[in-house]
């Protein structure tokens, strides 16, 4: 009887044994934020920073390790620490992520009880064998990074996930190329530029709605002699392999098949049909602090990325205006231009009227862009060290202000003066059309300049050029008036103008080879599995696949 006893006694135990094990693995957590710092430090290795937020679920395991995958074997492991919520933590070699290195953190006593959150740090101070030659350059060294992600079957919810690129000392702002974001990022691909701390260029990509059980992929390439020599590794062909042979012919066929007669073009065209249109260079998106004041109405144009059309009209204008240049004839646009100039012209504006001194439209279109290339670079120039974000807010509001003050204004004639003073910076909103249909309610005084941009009107016939045959009727005072929705039609037609006779279809393309060329992005692959995992799976010089894993 005593033997039996103790035979079910020790079944018992074994069974609890076994049921307390599993429940030790019911891991259930939301990834409330990654934030991921990688330094590329000057002697070529790289300096990795990861900050975890776990909210652990009620009734789940407490998280008592986290899994940090390592792209590869090459690290120093004395240089590894971590921290939760600023109390230091154990380092161990026992990882279980599915990716072949990486390290486990153990929370031990500090491990993260079920209802609760917690903040762990995870510093990796040296990982060598990441940079490789750049497959478009090279002269340039390419890196890719995929930041750790956890099993699908622990992470509940979305993840606020950031990734920063801090590029070695010294790069300057237009020499590095960043890679697109991969994996299928559900967030903006191309990262923003700023300045860290240390005055070093750093990408960052950026997203509230990402998954923290999923491999996303970043990369940057930068000129190769702010690094040793030495430290870039060329691979021979096997080395950038991490299959088998058997697998090898079949996966490489399709795959490179299908990636140059379907995937190359196709991305290709998406791309750069989206990125024509941004003439901006991530230079120009360098943060700093505080309001830059003082830039006019193009230059504040530029900063908000407005069409080039529309930035061209306001320059148009601003030299009519001073009685630079008058319309001699609309189409073709020929302008005719005041000799001497009136003092007090800006720079671009100079280079915009000599552009009109050009006969030749190919020449003319080909200084016009030359002098808005300037003209981008110059507002990149006078942003630095201003917060890119603050200074667009507060053009936006002054915008805002002239609408609202033209608005309110309690006559036509003043609300016509009000518009002809500040019609630039109403011009900035990108439904103008609408809101000057909805401001104008009644008639629009015409410029005391117009005659010099219209040469129908000044030779005393109806406005064209976009109102057609609207009559035109005398105010009080003299001063010819239209209907609001005819003149702000004006404005429209003679923008829309410009673009087509003079500027042509591919103006803007032509600005933005120059200020923000297309980058040219790394090819890199990857496997993932339920935890992690890494391997490029074709040939390609620059693919330095940093991977992670947790297990847990």
């Amino acid at each position: 009887m005593k033997m039996r006893i103790l035979s079910f006694l020790l079944v018992l135990a074994l069974a609890f044994g076994l049921v307390s094990s599993v429940s030790a693995q019911n891991y259930s957590f939301t990834l409330e934020q990654e934030t991921v710092d990688v330094y590329v430090n000057d002697d070529g290795t790289l300096t990795v920073q990861y900050a975890f937020t776990f909210a652990n679920a009620a009734g789940a395991s407490p998280i008592d390790f986290v899994d940090v995958g390592l792209p590869n074997g090459s690290y120093d492991y004395s240089s590894i620490q971590a921290d939760v919520n600023g109390n230091p933590l154990s380092i161990s070699s026992d990882y279980q992520g599915s990716g072949s290195y990486g390290v486990a953190v153990e929370l031990g006593a500090r491990a993260i009880q079920p209802g609760q959150r917690g903040t762990v740090n995870v510093r990796v101070g040296s990982i060598s064998r990441m940079l490789f030659p750049d497959d478009n350059d090279e002269n340039y060294a390419s890196m890719n990074f995929s930041p750790t992600w956890f099993g699908s079957e622990f992470v509940r919810g979305s993840s606020n996930i950031t990734v920063r690129f801090h590029l070695p000392p010294g790069v300057k702002p237009e020499e590095p190329r960043y890679h697109l974001a991969k994996g299928g990022w559900p967030c903006e691909k191309e990262p923003t530029a700023a300045l860290d701390a240390d005055g070093r260029i750093v990408y960052t990509w950026q997203c509230g709605d990402a998954k923290g059980y999923t491999q996303y992929t970043f990369g940057a390439s930068f000129p190769a002699s702010y690094v040793p020599e030495g430290v870039i590794v060329r691979p021979s062909f096997w080395d950038m392999l991490d299959i088998d042979e058997d697998t090898l012919f079949g996966l490489g066929f399709a795959c490179c098949f299908g990636a140059f007669f379907f995937g190359g073009p196709i991305l290709g065209a998406v791309s750069e049909h989206k990125r024509k249109k941004q003439y901006l260079p991530p230079k120009i998106a360098i943060e700093g602090h505080g309001i830059k004041r003082g830039l006019t109405a193009v230059e504040a144009g530029i900063l908000m990325g407005q069409p080039l059309e529309k930035v061209m009209t306001m320059v148009l204008f601003g030299v009519i205006k001073k009685n630079a240049a008058e319309v001699l004839k609309r189409d073709p646009l020929q302008l005719g231009v005041a000799n001497p100039l009136p003092e007090g012209l800006r720079e671009y504006e100079k280079e915009f009227l000599n552009a009109f001194k050009e006969t030749k439209e190919p020449a003319r279109r080909k200084a016009l862009q030359a002098m808005t290339v300037d003209l981008v670079k110059a507002v990149g120039e006078k942003m630095k060290g201003f917060s890119r974000k603050e200074t667009l807010e507060y053009y936006k509001s002054i915008n805002d202000k002239a609408w609202a003050q033209i608005a309110a204004a309690g006559t036509p004639e003043m609300q016509s003066q009000m518009f002809e003073e500040a019609i630039e910076w109403t011009m900035l909103d990108k439904n103008y059309d609408d809101r000057a249909r909805r401001t104008f309610t009644g008639p629009v005084f015409i410029p005391t300049w117009w005659g010099r941009y219209d040469p129908i009107y000044r030779g005393g016939s109806s406005m064209a050029g976009g109102v057609g045959s609207a009559p035109v009727s005398m105010g009080s005072g003299g001063r010819a008036s239209l209907p609001g929705a005819d003149f702000a039609a004006s404005v429209v037609t003679g923008t829309q103008t410009f673009a087509q006779k003079v500027l042509g279809g591919n103006f803007t393309e032509g600005v933005t080879k120059v200020t923000n060329p297309l980058p040219k992005p790394t090819s890199s692959g990857g496997r993932s599995g339920g935890g992690g995992g890494c391997a490029c799976a074709c040939a390609c010089a620059g693919c330095a696949c940093a991977c992670a894993g947790g297990g847990r």
